[in-house]
């Protein structure tokens, strides 16, 4: 099976140019997502995680998101040590759903692909870019958060430019009919590609 690696900085629009692959019927499997799922459900992560950051890393059973965050952000030791815990087992998760698609090819969305080395478990990878202004602009709309938080999660990523000198094939997403046209000729390639090899 092929895996096609989809990443981009925080507000790229990662979340909207997957679910353009998925309207086209391609499997996609957004690594964020799994791995929250993952930190309500599973007993050992959850374990790790209180003895990482103390009681108050969960309300319950939910994570306490601005308290992790507060720390992660402004700390790459913790943030590398939680990466630890959870990306072995969203690693796993993901090799047993690979295991239930068919389709020529699957997308695996994931915001840090290039800074834990997942790029190099993709046959190809593709960057969503956006000018920084506009991607502060809509994560300013989308969470209840501020510029300067925004920008401590953006310095903790990758810049475009670097993610563009790695990536197969780039989607610029400013205009969303223009995005989706971009969608579709990459489509068209990668598919084009598989028939080939």
């Amino acid at each position: 099976m092929i895996v096609v690696g989809l990443t981009g900085g925080i507000g790229s629009g990662k979340t909207t140019v997957a679910k353009m692959f998925s309207a086209l019927d391609v499997p996609v499997y957004i690594a964020d997502l799994e791995a929250k799922k993952l930190m309500r459900k599973s007993k050992i992560i959850k374990r790790k995680l209180i003895s990482l950051f103390g009681e108050e890393a969960y309300f319950g059973n939910d994570l306490n998101k601005p308290f992790i965050a507060s720390i992660i952000f402004n700390d790459k030791n913790m943030l590398n040590q939680m990466n630890g815990i959870i990306h072995p087992r969203v690693a796993r998760h993901f090799e047993k759903w690979i295991v239930k698609q068919n389709a020529p090819y699957v997308i695996k969305e994931v915001a840090i692909l290039f800074e834990n080395g997942g790029d190099k478990l993709c046959d190809y990878v593709i960057a969503v870019t956006a000018p920084e202004a506009t991607r502060i602009e809509r994560v300013l709309h989308r969470d209840n958060t501020t510029k300067e938080k925004v920008k401590a999660i953006m310095d903790n990523q990758w810049s475009d430019s670097e993610k563009v000198k790695r990536s197969h094939y780039i989607i610029e997403n400013v205009d969303l009919d223009k995005t989706k046209k971009q969608v579709a000729s990459v489509h068209a390639q990668i598919l084009k590609k598989i028939q080939k090899s």
